[in-house]
């Protein structure tokens, strides 16, 4: 790692920039330091161009809690402090990025509190209360949002499950045809899929609603009916008739613990409150827009040329009597099939191999999360990288859920992937998982980075993605003798030489 950067002019000054993993007091003592040592030159009066000041977002992190999101932007502005409540993944599923949204919810121009789909409801009702605080703008100020993407159209190949019988999870690896479409991508990015919603939960809307044939289209293809908006269940609650209902709809709308029921999709509060029946066009108004669905690519463009594959994880649950279909899962799962209209988008990643093919990477991504580093692996091989690669996978048991384990292992055979390291949380007394296999391996996982590997993780932010970095800092505080500040620094510092990099959802 180069830890030191030079002042443009004749004689440098060395200066430690704020990248390097020192706490502000080191980092001013060792410029002081250098300056003395190199004073003699002169080079202390060269003229320095000075950058604009870039405006940092230190809540930005999603392996933060919300507590300590809000903690860390009590003194910013008010567009700052709705951003330090959302989840921080710049996910697109509301339509915006995290501090898009915070802006358009403080000027008004955004009405619904409900949008971080990864957020869920702590977010909504942090948002709640913040935006309660203060008196609102005199008037909304408009803010445009940006346009959803349109899609190309793309070819349905098959969908072949990767978990074994008897595996409580159906993870299915989609195969699609780019065709002529003219999408590209890299190992790392995204596939936007384009889906329409369950056909049999359109007509059981269709049906409670009395709605004419005509509103089919919308509610198929346009609107989101699995994931009302409080800004919904606000507006059946002003239409109720029974007061009990109205008052239910309010508890959530406000996302209270004994608000039921949970978790609704619109069938759900339609038969649940029967008395609530606004017109049906502003019903369908307050539905948020049906968005694409977002997957992490599991192949690469040179190991299948023509083709895109994904590592899908169906969601598929009975709730309240009825079997609820995950959007795109079950569409790409159950319903899609080869001649059936598909569209999709490449969505470009900062999740990227390496620029130097012999720079060793350290990959965490258990269960679906194992995705991206299936296509490093794929790449890497058809490009004959040498670089060491060590891969963190886990999941449920072995036998049923080793997803891609023959390829795996036969890498590993191959040489192709130099360690694999497998944590199964369901096959012993004790559970086990990813994070306690970094933890066994420290002193081996600590060498790799000071050899300066790379190091990814994919997955779940909100358990998985948590506990790998606790434990990544706690490996840096063993095995780099540091205390907790100087871990914290020295992840920070990883991660803006692009050196930890997270893909996590």
């Amino acid at each position: 790692m180069n830890a030191i950067s030079p002042i443009p002019g004749p004689a440098p000054v060395p200066l430690i920039p704020d990248s390097a993993p020192f706490s502000p007091a080191q980092r001013a003592w060792l410029n002081g330091f250098l300056a003395g040592l190199y004073g003699g030159s002169g080079a202390a009066t060269q003229a320095t161009p000075v950058a604009a000041p870039v405006e940092e977002f230190p809540w930005h992190d999603p392996a933060l809690e919300l507590e300590e999101r809000l903690a860390l932007a009590v003194a910013a502005p008010r567009p700052r402090k709705l951003m330090a409540a959302m989840a921080q993944l710049d996910c697109g599923q509301c339509g915006y990025i995290c501090q898009t949204y915070a802006e358009a919810l403080a000027t008004g121009a955004e009405t619904s509190a409900g949008l971080c789909v990864p957020g869920g409801k702590p977010t909504s009702k942090a948002l709640k209360a913040l935006l309660a605080e203060a008196a609102p703008a005199a008037a909304p100020v408009s803010v445009a949002k940006p346009a959803g993407p349109v899609g190309e159209a793309i070819g349905f190949v098959a969908a072949k499950r990767l978990t074994g019988d008897g595996s409580a999870k159906d993870v299915r690896q989609v195969v699609l045809d780019l065709g002529s479409s003219g999408l590209a991508y890299q190992p790392g990015d995204s596939l936007g899929v384009i889906v329409e919603n369950d056909p049999a939960l359109v007509d059981a809307v269709m049906v409670a609603l009395g709605a004419e044939d005509a509103l089919r289209p919308t509610l198929s293809v346009e609107k989101d009916i699995a994931r009302p908006l409080d800004r919904t269940t606000d507006l059946l609650a002003g239409a109720a008739k029974d007061p009990r209902e109205a008052a239910m709809l309010r508890k959530l709308s406000d996302g209270d613990d004994d608000a039921e029921p949970k978790e609704a999709d619109l069938l759900d509060l339609l038969t649940a409150f029967p008395s609530a029946r606004p017109p049906v066009a502003d019903l369908v108004a307050s539905l948020p827009a049906l968005k694409p669905r977002l997957y992490s690519i599991a192949s690469s463009p040179l190991a299948v040329p023509g083709q895109v594959e994904l590592c899908v994880g169906v969601v598929r649950a009975e709730r309240r009597g009825r079997v609820r279909d995950g959007v795109a899962s079950c569409h790409l799962g159950f319903r899609a099939a080869p001649g059936l209209p598909l569209k999709a988008y490449v969505q470009t990643s900062h999740f990227r191999l390496p620029v130097d093919p012999g720079t060793p990477i350290i990959m965490v991504g258990p269960g679906t999360g194992i995705a991206p580093f299936r296509a490093f692996l794929q790449h890497r091989v058809a490009t004959g990288a040498r670089g060491r690669s060590w891969l963190f996978f886990g999941d449920q048991r072995g036998a049923t859920d080793f997803l891609y384990g023959e390829e795996l292992t036969g890498w590993q055979k191959d040489g192709a992937l130099t360690r694999l390291s497998l944590a199964w949380s369901r096959d012993g007394a004790r559970k086990v998982y990813v994070q306690d296999r970094m933890r066994e391996a420290a002193g081996d996982l600590w060498r790799w980075l000071q050899d300066g590997a790379q190091f990814y993780v994919c997955g779940d932010a909100s358990r998985m993605a948590k506990d790998v970095d606790a434990a990544l800092r706690g490996i840096a505080m063993q095995q780099g003798g540091m205390n907790a500040d100087q871990a914290r620094d020295w992840i920070v510092a990883l991660a803006r030489q692009h050196r930890y990099q997270r893909d996590v959802y």
